[in-house]
This record gives structure tokens, sequence and C-alpha cells, in this order.
């Protein structure tokens, strides 16, 4: 029975150890991938050029992120300014001087999973990875 017991403990450990790089690598590139778009949307969205984040960019970005393997449904893009005025109406641009806020928010997808393996609890069904970032626009009509 001990020996059955010390089997059942090194193979869960050993498969623990054998995984878990792999699945802290991806939730390290998924941070990367999303902090890198925030940052290119903010970009492009507080230029001059433009002054908000519309649909257009947000349907943009999660083609982007779904050649990345991300499920372009489940991305949430919170998009907001330091003024309290909307930040995704063309019509109505942030004028220099306002912050342009974006999040984007994902779920772990049970990447955690196996740390069960050795008692830890994952992150539940509404737990997110996210990215925020804020940029001042530089629009001026």
């Amino acid at each position: 029975m001990k020996q059955l017991l010390v089997f059942v403990l090194f193979a869960s450990l050993f498969c623990w150890l054998a995984f878990s790089p792999v699945y802290k690598h991806v939730l390290l590139i998924r941070q990367a991938l999303l902090r890198q778009e925030v940052d290119y949307l903010l970009e492009i969205g507080a230029s001059g050029t433009y002054g908000y984040i519309d649909e257009r960019m947000v349907a943009e970005s999660r083609e982007r992120l779904s050649r990345h393997g991300f499920q372009p449904a489940q991305l949430e893009y919170v998009i907001g300014s330091t003024s309290g005025e909307p930040a995704d109406d063309p019509a109505a641009p942030l004028p220099r001087g306002v912050g342009l806020l974006l999040e984007i928010r994902y779920p772990y997808e049970r990447l955690m999973d196996i740390d069960r393996l050795i008692g830890l609890t994952p992150p539940g069904p509404e737990a997110r990875i996210s990215a925020s970032g804020m940029k001042m626009s530089e629009y001026v009509p």
C-alpha cells in the first residue's frame, strides 16, 4: 500500500514538474501579448489623428490577438477617459490633454488546473489576465 501511495505521489509530482514550466510560459506570453496590444492601441488611439478607440480598432485588435491563439469572443475591452467622456466615439474625439484609458481582459482558460496536483487552488472561471494603460490624447481639432 505504501508503494502505491509513493508511486501516485511521485507520478503527480513528476507531471507537475514536467508541465509547470510550459503553462507558466504560456501565461507569460499571453500577458506580454495583451500588454503589447494595449500599448499599440493607446499609441494609435491617442495620436493626433484619432483621439479615440472605436469598434473598428477593437475588431482589428481582436483579429491580431486571435492569430496568437486568443479566442476573440472572450476578449473584454474597457475603454474610458480621465474626464468621464466616452472615448470610443469617432464623432467626438478626446481633446489634447485628456487621458485615454484602456484595459483588455482574457480568462485563464483552465491553464493552471495542473496546480491541483500539488494542492494549489487554480483561479476560478471568472478570473482574468489583464493589461491596462493610459495615454494622454494628442488630438487637436
